[in-house]
């Protein structure tokens, strides 16, 4: 598991972890979700996996676009 670098200083994202196909996000309350290429799909898991990467923009792009479009909630 990686920290998220949290740039932005008001993110809800702690951590996550990353292989080729999907990315698993860890909230500061707890939970964790699991996104991959079937839900919500390749194009929203490369562009979570691109902003984790960042430090910024993860928790806003899920919260905007991805929502409750997770695989599974893994806690």
């Amino acid at each position: 598991m990686q920290a998220y670098q949290n740039l932005g200083g008001t993110s809800a994202v702690k951590a996550y972890e990353m292989d080729d196909r999907y990315i698993n996000v860890h909230f500061s309350d707890g939970t964790a979700y699991h996104y991959n290429y079937v839900v919500p799909g390749a194009t929203y898991v490369e562009r979570m996996k691109s902003l984790a990467r960042q430090g910024l923009g993860l928790n806003t792009f899920i919260n905007q676009f991805v929502k409750d479009k997770y695989a599974a909630r893994l806690n």
